[in-house]
């Protein structure tokens, strides 16, 4: 089946997005209520579970903060008492998934589907209709900063562009859903952007990204400084003019790495499954949310309201576009804070900080005479999760030979799903290069907190110790 897309609301979308963009604070204050109301109305009068939740309550009325707070977990337990679609029952859903052809396919001739990476827990499986794609295409179009004017102003079409994905390029992510759809939706842009995948060793990654020379490359904030290094010790070739960088942390110190090895400007993003394109960077590096279709909520640990310019311990996310599966209020896991300061830039889009996933690299013996190899977090975790089944894990690295993989889980299920993982890490580690390595496994053990307060999932010691969540 062909992607989710309907031309006309791609259009209209795109152009409210656009008038939206420097709108003034009461107009958008105005388009959030308008939609909220819009997406309670939908929610309580086709999905049964806020039918029940939202009974008595008039969406022109209700104030977001005293609706009932949502977590994953219940959800995908209710999965088909939440969606609006008595047709998507999780059995047809997870059935579409598990096949790689369907990746950026139409689900029942009309949805898109994605799963989460599962990084906090087992994955989620995220459904967008036609409207809320056109949402996410007209925000990644019209909101993404203009890196280089100049190149812009002569080929308007981006005619000239290639664009490289690093990440995991077989698994439902929204990622690389997004990548094969617009792959699929612009025949002629095929060749000019291309999923490379993080999974292979390295020297075979660099050997992918030099043959394809692309303009820009879209990664994740580690896999770029991974690259980086690459470039400095002359190992790849490839010469980015642009770098995007979303799904971790990107610290100050590693944006300016990133950018002084390739020699080009660096972009950072901030997007979720339930939710593609939350804030974008401004010219002056400051990520605005989105807060004509996305509301963002810091709150504490009794989800109360925390001031701005503070940091939740989470925040609860409102996706006002996806009426199809309502995220109303939905423990996102991330730290946000929301700047009580108007950004120099102008933009009335609020700005915002991101304390997102911050693992670490491993950095493991390579072998007799061979340099260390170094490998990126969320490839580990892609690994654990798709090929084990793995989900509720921490990896601690002890010294350059020695993993430690941990689970909470306790019983004989989770000590042989723990053996499994072993056996697909080590193959995997081994096809990176790395040599002698040892992997302890342990059940039943407490997890530790990464800077961003999420249950940090690849941790090395070297790095320091971190909290105990």
């Amino acid at each position: 089946m062909p992607p989710t897309f309907d031309p006309w609301q791609a259009y209209v979308v795109a152009a409210e997005v656009s008038m939206a963009t420097r709108a003034s604070a009461e107009s958008l204050a105005a388009l959030r209520a308008q939609r909220l109301a819009a997406l309670l109305t939908a929610a309580a009068g086709h999905s049964p579970r806020y039918r029940r939740l939202l009974a008595g309550c008039d969406p022109s009325t209700a104030r977001l903060e005293d609706l009932p707070v949502s977590r994953k977990a219940e959800l995908m337990r209710d999965f088909e008492g939440w969606v609006a679609d008595p047709a998507l029952s999780l059995q047809v859903l997870r059935r579409f998934i598990a096949d790689p052809a369907n990746i950026a396919a139409s689900c029942l001739g009309r949805y898109t589907v994605w799963e989460s990476s599962g990084s906090t827990g087992e994955p989620a499986v995220f459904v967008q209709d036609a409207q809320a794609m056109a949402v996410y295409d007209a925000l990644e179009a019209l909101r993404r900063p203009l890196l280089r004017p100049l190149d812009r102003l002569l080929d308007p079409w981006s005619l000239t562009e290639r664009i490289a994905f690093v990440g995991a390029t077989q698994g439902h992510f929204a990622s690389t859903v997004s990548v094969e759809r617009l792959r699929r939706l612009q025949p002629g842009l095929a060749d000019r952007l291309r999923g490379i995948s993080f999974l292979q060793p390295l020297d075979k990654l660099c050997a992918e990204l030099d043959a394809f020379e692309p303009t820009v490359v879209a990664t994740y904030p580690s896999a770029a400084v991974l690259l980086a290094q690459e470039r400095r010790a002359g190992r790849l070739k490839a010469m980015p003019r642009e770098i995007w960088t979303g799904g971790e942390t990107l610290s100050p110190a590693s944006r300016a790495f990133v950018r002084s090895a390739f020699g080009c400007p660096v972009a950072n993003s901030y997007g979720a499954s339930e939710f593609l394109s939350l804030a974008f960077e401004c010219p002056l590096g400051v990520l605005h949310l989105n807060s004509d279709w996305a509301i963002l909520e810091p709150v504490d640990t009794q989800g109360r309201a925390v001031p701005r310019g503070q940091a939740g311990t989470t925040t609860l996310l409102t996706n006002l576009a996806n009426h199809l599966q309502p995220l109303i209020r939905y423990d996102l896991g991330d730290r946000v804070t929301l700047l009580d300061t108007a950004c120099r830039c102008g933009s009335h889009l609020p700005a915002i900080e991101v304390q997102g996933r911050d693992d670490d690299m491993l950095r493991l013996a390579g072998g007799a005479g061979r340099p260390a190899v170094t490998v990126v977090p969320l490839a580990v975790s892609t690994v654990l999760e798709e090929e084990a089944g793995l989900f509720d894990f921490q990896l601690v690295q002890q010294g350059p030979h020695d993993l430690l993989l941990m689970s909470c889980a306790q019983g004989e299920t989770a000590g042989q799903t723990l053996r499994r993982a072993r056996t697909v890490l080590a193959a995997f580690l081994e096809a990176q290069g790395a040599q002698g390595i040892r992997i302890h496994c342990r059940s039943g053990e407490t997890t530790r907190c990464g800077r961003s307060g999420k249950a940090a999932r690849v941790i090395s010691e070297a790095n320091g110790a971190r909290a105990v969540c």
